[in-house]
């Protein structure tokens, strides 16, 4: 049986540096909705609300 592809890869971006700093799985039929993870920027060098960015 074949996989589906229904994951694709995101960036994560810090919203105070704009900088994308990870990249992330995400399946696109189950989470419609645009990820938002708690992540360590090293450019700012503490913990942000990184959101997914295109």
């Amino acid at each position: 049986m074949a996989k589906k592809e229904n994951r694709r890869y995101i960036n994560l971006e810090c919203p105070v540096c704009k900088n994308r700093n990870y990249t992330s799985e995400k399946n696109f039929t189950n989470t419609v909705d645009k990820v938002e993870i708690n992540k360590y920027c090293q450019k700012c060098k503490k913990h942000t609300l990184h959101k997914e960015v295109k």
